[in-house]
């Protein structure tokens, strides 16, 4: 066997042909995701209205549509590899080390350098960097991360400790023989990844999808009418066919998926500051609409260290405890009254029967040396020590007082071993066996010790035989200080946490006690000991079973999965916390796998979103931010519709209905006469730049603030689509009633003419309802972005009203200063170029703020109707389902729960950012408003030049 190790040199050449000691990660290439901005619905709209005006020999129009089309392609690529290199740093603060033995030195370096023939140090605490055969020594592994055994395992020269399992007793150093995806963890994890996820991608992939879907078959539907009824009035094939490309340009949310990008990968940035880095952006979307969290106990619910609790039993006698006690008190006076107390007694007697002095050598050494008063046990020598034995579940030590040089054992352990010990009367057996069941039924676990006093001759501590019982220490993996309070919040927030443990049913529902989760705790002999992964009817066997308990004990890795995907096929959403390899398949199951601090890589590989730090309420604020961030992108989405559905019914409605030429002044002169055409439409560039505007300003939807929603955050098509179609069609009919005016406006006894305000022919008319429309626009966002509430209830961010400002000062300079200049056969004059009333725009802006308002109550009116009349299942943001629609019943002590927390001001909802927090906008922000501004300043210069 080598015993010198590899040279840098061999390493090296071994590393390029093994490769990298990690797991393979799928990633796409960045050429591939610029790709998948150019295809998809949307974009083969652009593609079609792009050739449409280049087989027009509109060259310019067809240049600008490809422009955006990589404009928008670029932006979506470039979001998507910051949100990308942000997880990767994100991780880098992840990286394992081992010790190994590279030139003949013992170098630390990182575990993914490792390859096989490397000679890596294997000490106490630390992590089996690869699959490696052990030299000489022993050493005690704990492998629950891979296997699901919760007792460490004893391995021996010659055996094989597996990657990813952590030593816990004991020293040697091994030989590296398999690394990455080679061992048995790497191939565990393998068969995970290659497992597809039920969901993958969520419901927001559907969402996009179907409002895609939908707009195009509205797009193509209108685009089909409007140009066979043009050609049916005599258009021309040409004019006909560039009203089309009016329509279905305006028909394209250009930025939809750009948008609902950034909005997530800003969400995956804000919570990376709460101690979550997202692996899958998409997992976002679907925590927010969690409702049942499975969580696990140790080192999530609790600290993952026992601790001494205050509750103890005494079985000595008082002459041992009186003389024992006096013994310790007479080198430390200052201890007396700390002494008296029986627990103290105890603990101490428990640490003589360590090295108080040496570092623990396992959990129990470390919880009795954490709260012993070692002070105390420096007034004792000792004699002889036998470490703990696994098989005999004991510890024992002989030590003599230095004050007088009295002897006297002591041992800690097991009870039951202890008790037998002790050979106890049966009475006494009785009595103590009585004692440590009471404390188990509680499951509060108990740790006996035993005392011998020696007069003369000191025994081998083997042969000692008068042990007297001294009492019995209780010992807990207590909660976390937080875990109460955000399992309350939890619980406000419409999210169910069940326990899911592999401690006894005991031990978890004392915990599920202390924690006000309710005591319906089962046996996982309740389960299936084996489940079919594609089992369909795990829902309807055992769903309501699963639901109507707080938690399982006893469980294993297949109880787990089983449980998850019931759950699931009952018809909620649930997230699933996991650490080991074990943990890896309901991870992947669930709707969102969570990987807890200190999980393995095939955990974290299973999961969508890693923890960094301890404990559940890290989880509980993901799910309140990804419910901002879903809130959001409902925002954006309703705001989207409804500006698409009002630009297709605008057009098409008025090319049916308005005929310009029948507008025309009759004493005019033909000049005049000219520039009335025979349908309405605008040219396709004042299209793209309200579109352009209008996406740039959207950009900043990511920072808005918002409100989350106290219940599960779920799409609700219907509403949304039925909300925003009634708000387009308020902004619709303000629009068409205004191009009537404006056409009408040279009639006597017009609007116009009733106002003082002077007519306005065609080329200006186009400029006013361009105005109108990008003003309707940008308002329809600030009203959709409130939901259910009017536009005041919620201040906008900074960074939203800064580029909704800038975005409305460039469409009224414009529609205010535009030159004369011709645009697709159609005259364009700005409202404040020539004579006329200067002060035009703003009467536009009084106008589209006076339906804004209107847009807006009407808006709240028909949530309150829907609400009222529960329409398509609709429950207001903030009001919790009512009872009779739960399907789960809950068990918490409402009583205690409303005592406790009543009039609580400090959940995690009131936590919210400053209004003002988007101030520092991120570069990306700033640089795709400079790109919009430098394309929308270039479109005008170039279609002025070209006229």
């Amino acid at each position: 066997m080598n015993e010198t190790g590899l040279t840098s040199a061999e390493a090296a050449d071994l590393l390029t042909l093994h490769g990298r000691n990690e797991l393979p990660e799928t990633r796409l290439s960045s050429w591939r995701i610029f790709v998948s901005g150019l295809i998809g619905p949307m974009p083969f709209m652009l593609w079609a209205a792009a050739i449409v005006e280049m087989a027009l020999e509109n060259y310019v129009d067809g240049s600008i549509l490809f422009c955006i089309l990589f404009v928008n392609a670029t932006i979506a690529w470039y979001e998507r590899i910051k949100a990308g290199n942000a997880v990767d740093a994100l991780k880098s603060a992840l990286v394992a080390s081992a010790e190994v033995l590279r030139d003949q030195k013992w170098v630390k370096i990182e575990s993914a350098l490792i390859v096989p023939g490397d000679i890596v140090k294997l000490g106490s605490g630390g992590s089996v960097p690869a699959d490696c055969k052990l030299h000489v020594g022993t050493i005690d592994v704990d492998q629950s991360s891979l296997t699901g055994e919760s007792l460490p395992v004893t391995l021996t020269e010659g055996e094989l400790a597996m990657m990813g399992c952590t030593v816990s007793r004991g020293e040697c150093n091994a030989t590296v023989q398999k690394t990455g995806a080679k061992t048995y963890f790497g191939q565990t994890a393998a068969l995970i990844n290659s497992a597809s996820k039920s969901g993958d991608g969520g419901d927001m992939n559907r969402v996009i999808l179907t409002t895609m879907l939908v707009l195009s078959v509205a797009s193509l539907a209108l685009c089909i009418a409007s140009s066979i009824y043009l050609k049916l009035k005599g258009e021309s094939y040409r004019d006909a066919l560039e009203f089309a490309v009016v329509v279905l340009v305006a028909s394209i949310p250009l930025a939809l998926e750009v948008v609902v990008t950034t909005t997530l990968a800003l969400g995956a940035t804000q919570l990376s500051k709460h101690g979550a880095i997202v692996s899958r952006l998409s997992a976002l979307e679907q925590l927010a609409g969690v409702d049942i969290l499975c969580s696990d106990k140790t080192g999530t619910l609790t600290m993952n260290e026992m601790q001494i609790q205050q509750q103890c039993v005494m079985f000595a006698n008082n002459s041992i405890r009186s003389s024992e006690t006096l013994a310790i008190q007479d080198d430390h006076p200052e201890q007396q009254e700390d002494c008296e107390s029986s627990q103290d007694f105890l603990l101490t007697h428990a640490a003589l029967a360590t090295r108080w002095r040496e570092v623990p050598r396992d959990a129990l050494d470390t919880m009795v040396l954490g709260a012993a008063n070692l002070m105390a046990c420096d007034a004792f020598t000792q004699l002889d020590y036998v470490p703990f034995d696994p098989a005999v579940k004991v510890t024992k030590a002989t030590v003599q007082r230095k004050l007088d040089g009295r002897v006297l054992s002591v041992c800690k352990g097991a009870p039951h071993v202890v008790i037998n010990m002790c050979n106890p009367t049966h009475a006494a057996r009785t009595h103590a066996m009585h004692e440590v069941e009471a404390l188990g039924a509680r499951g509060i676990r108990a740790l006996a010790i035993a005392i011998a006093v020696h007069d003369d001759v000191v025994p081998n501590i083997e042969a000692v035989s008068n042990w007297q019982l001294a009492g019995l220490l209780t010992f807990l993996d207590p909660p976390r200080p937080d875990t109460k309070d955000t399992v309350d919040k939890a619980a406000e927030n419409g999210v169910e946490v069940k326990m899911l443990t592999g401690d006894h049913i005991l031990i978890a529902r004392e915990m599920a006690r202390m924690l006000s989760m309710g005591t319906q705790i089962l046996s996982a002999s309740t389960l299936p000991k084996d489940v079919d992964p594609e089992d369909k009817k795990l829902g309807l066997r055992y769903g309501n079973m699963c639901l109507n308990s707080n938690g399982f004990a006893e469980v294993n890795p297949g109880h787990k999965y089983m449980i998850v995907e019931a759950i699931r096929q009952s018809g909620h959403i649930v997230a699933m916390t996991g650490d080991g390899v074990n943990d890896a398949p309901a991870l992947k199951r669930a709707d969102v796998g969570i990987a807890v601090e200190g999980a393995t890589d095939a955990a974290r590989a299973a999961s969508d979103i890693v923890l960094t730090q301890p404990g559940l309420s890290t989880i509980i604020d993901a799910i309140i931010v990804s419910r901002g961030v879903f809130q959001r992108m409902r925002s954006f989405l309703v705001y989207r519709i409804s500006a698409t559905v009002q630009l297709l019914l605008f057009f098409s409605i008025a090319v049916f209905v308005f005929r310009p030429t029948k507008y025309a002044p009759s004493d005019e002169d033909a000049s005049v006469d000219k520039l009335y055409p025979t349908y309405f439409h605008v040219p396709v560039l004042f299209l793209m730049l309200i579109t352009l505007l209008n996406d740039g300003c959207l950009l900043t939807i990511g920072y808005d603030n918002v409100t989350p929603s106290k219940h599960p955050a779920k799409w609700n098509l219907p509403v949304l689509f039925l909300v925003a179609i009634v708000m387009s069609l308020v902004a619709l009919f303000s629009s068409l009633l205004l191009l009537h005016f404006a056409l009408a406006s040279s009639r006597d006894g017009s609007v116009f003419h009733m106002l003082g305000l002077p007519e306005l022919h065609f080329d200006q008319i186009i400029t006013l309802m361009y105005l109108k429309i990008s003003i309707s626009d940008f308002l329809t966002l600030f009203s959709a972005r409130t939901n259910d509430k009017f536009f005041f209830h919620s201040m906008p961010s900074l960074s939203l009203c800064v580029a909704a400002t800038v975005s409305l000062v460039i469409s009224s300079v414009l529609a205010s200063f535009w030159p004369k200049s011709m645009l697709d056969s159609l005259h364009i004059r700005g409202l404040a170029i020539g004579e006329g009333n200067k002060l035009m725009p703003l009467y536009v802006w009084a106008y589209s703020l006076f339906w804004w308002i209107i847009q807006d109550v009407v808006k709240v009116l028909l949530y309150k109707v829907i609400g009222a009349c529960e329409l398509f299942g609709y429950v207001p943001d903030n009001h919790p389902p009512k009872k009779g629609k739960k399907k789960r019943t809950v068990h918490f002590d409402a009583a205690t729960f409303e005592n406790d927390y009543e009039g609580d001001t400090g959940s995690l909802v009131g936590s919210q950012r400053p209004i003002y927090e988007g101030l520092h906008i991120n570069k990306s922000l700033i640089v795709n408003l400079v790109i919009i501004s430098i394309i929308v300043v270039a479109l005008v210069v170039t279609r002025h030049g070209s006229v």
